[in-house]
């Protein structure tokens, strides 16, 4: 039993220091000393000591594990192909999507301009009978020569790119040339003087 002394509004106990007499439940004589509120467990609970015990890995887990290592020089390896190409697919996604709307509302006299262009190809397709490379020249050829005089400004631009690139790997391949040459050269003045 417990006897509270002290107050006189029951809202005003928990702001009011009180003082709590404890009896002893077995009939024995109240004790004379008084306890504080915070001795009592009523308001206090017990100190514990909590410790984190990771838990055993299950047989899926060590699989799950096993494999992620297995796997793992892999998953960089396509990583980096992925960073590879990822600018590479937005580009071709982004051309589609400004040629789908370049289509969808095309200029003045477009369609008559593409049948000229598409009619040119099919026409070097019907000239170049016989030889496997005429087909493929001829028709990119006169469908090159149709598509730059109905747009100048733009075959001039391709034109310029084209031959950069051209220019660029024709300078790689001599480079190439010439250092093939170089070491067959000096392999075979190295030959004679070393029997």
């Amino acid at each position: 039993m417990l006897k509270v002394t002290g107050t006189t509004m029951p809202g005003t106990f928990s702001l009011l220091p009180t003082t709590v007499s404890a009896a002893a439940g077995d009939g024995e004589k109240e004790a004379d000393a008084p306890l504080n509120r915070d001795e009592l467990s009523l308001y206090t609970a017990p100190q514990q000591k909590f410790r984190y015990v990771e838990p055993e890995a299950g047989r899926m887990e060590q699989s799950v594990a096993t494999l992620r290592k297995l796997v793992e020089p892999y998953t960089g390896w396509c990583r980096g192909s992925y960073d590879k190409v990822k600018p590479k697919v937005q580009s071709v996604v982004q051309c589609g999507n400004d040629a789908y709307s370049y289509l969808k509302k095309p200029p003045k006299d477009f369609y008559p301009r593409a049948g000229i262009i598409g009619f040119t190809g099919i026409l070097g397709l019907f000239l170049a009978r016989g030889s496997k490379i005429k087909k493929l020249v001829y028709p990119a050829a006169l469908m090159t020569v149709s598509a730059s005089l109905y747009y100048p400004e733009q075959a001039a631009a391709i034109a310029k790119t084209t031959s950069d690139s051209v220019y660029d790997c024709t300078v790689q391949g001599y480079a190439a040339v010439e250092n093939m040459l170089k070491t067959q050269s000096e392999g075979a003045k190295e030959e004679p003087g070393e029997h």
